[in-house]
């Protein structure tokens, strides 16, 4: 798909400067100078009218004081470092949180220390607005602290382990062994017969809200047997030819989207109301009414999604 790398998450061409993260007095100066990505309880820290940008920090600024103390080098952006941290430890005064951490929250909190119109707020929320440079360091930002919040013990023999390589590996600190990043392949299928495409709900999903079906690669799988699989288990469809189109970093929290599009061999549904809670077809002219917004029962999918990048290049038939 030769506008693969569009999509949201994907295409800035950050240079990640793997080779600077084992000098530890190297990430010390250029922590100094750096610019600084805080996450709060894994909200990122956005500004302007539309929450169209990231805010970054310098070292020093007073709301790092809530900070674990752990900074990850995410690379260098037109030379300069970038870092990000965490200060989850930071309690928004008289605030309702009961949102966040929901699939949808709207809510946004307001630290005292930042300039008005600096917000925390769901990446989900404003992952379209945000410039694909911005998009790719707030993703590889919210993976990396959500792999070190569930690895801080050793796999191996269970002891503690600590972060090293400038976030990007934990060691044990009992028998040394060592622990990288965990990335989850998912597959999430444009599954289409002549003029329909097929769309499914999983249960707890907001009222009206439908999307393309998507499901884990297996140990010792394909891309193109995952697609066949895990559209069978859930909808009773068998798929033909699959062909790969793109991909989406998703750090949700740690899964990298294979999009592919697979030909349907049937078109009667039987569902597996444990994997979804329902599906159907859907024609291009329905889809379009629902991406506008003017369908009368279903959602369109969110924007900057990979399943709202795959079903808009459908419509407009840039899938090669």
């Amino acid at each position: 798909m030769k506008i693969a790398e569009t999509v949201t998450f994907g295409g800035s061409g950050l240079d990640r400067a793997a080779q600077l993260r084992g000098d530890a007095t190297l990430m010390q100066k250029h922590l100094t100078t750096g610019d600084i990505l805080p996450l709060w309880r894994g909200k990122v820290l956005v500004q302007g009218e539309a929450r169209e940008s990231l805010a970054r920090l310098p070292q020093g600024h007073p709301a790092l004081k809530d900070s674990t103390g752990e900074y990850i080098f995410l690379g260098l952006d037109d030379g300069q470092a970038v870092f990000a941290c965490d200060i989850s430890s930071w309690e928004p005064p008289d605030q309702d949180l009961e949102l966040v951490g929901q699939f949808f929250d709207p809510s946004e909190q307001i630290h005292p220390e930042f300039a008005q119109g600096i917000v925390f707020a769901e990446l989900r929320s404003v992952m379209a607005q945000l410039s694909p440079r911005d998009a790719e360091l707030v993703a590889t930002a919210k993976a990396l602290f959500n792999w070190h919040d569930s690895h801080g013990f050793c796999a191996k023999c269970g002891g503690k382990s600590a972060m090293t390589m400038a976030g990007w590996q934990r060691n044990c600190t009992l028998c040394d062994s060592s622990h990288f990043p965990r990335t989850d392949p998912v597959v999430i299928m444009l599954i289409t017969h002549g003029n329909q495409l097929l769309l499914g709900r999983s249960p707890g999903w907001p009222e009206g809200m439908y999307s393309t079906l998507a499901g884990f690669v297996e140990p010792g799988e394909t891309l193109e047997a995952a697609v066949r699989r895990e559209v069978f288990e859930e909808s009773g469809i068998e798929v033909g030819a699959v062909t790969y189109l793109a991909s989406q970093p998703w750090a949700f929290p740690s899964s990298l989207m294979f999009g592919c599009h697979g030909e349907a061999l049937n078109t009667d549904i039987t569902i597996d109301p444990v994997e979804i809670e329902d599906a159907f077809w859907i024609s291009r002219e329905d889809l379009m009414q629902v991406m506008a917004g003017e369908h009368p029962k279903i959602r369109a999918a969110r924007r900057g999604s990979i399943a709202q990048f795959l079903m808009t290049n459908w419509l407009a038939d840039r899938l090669d």
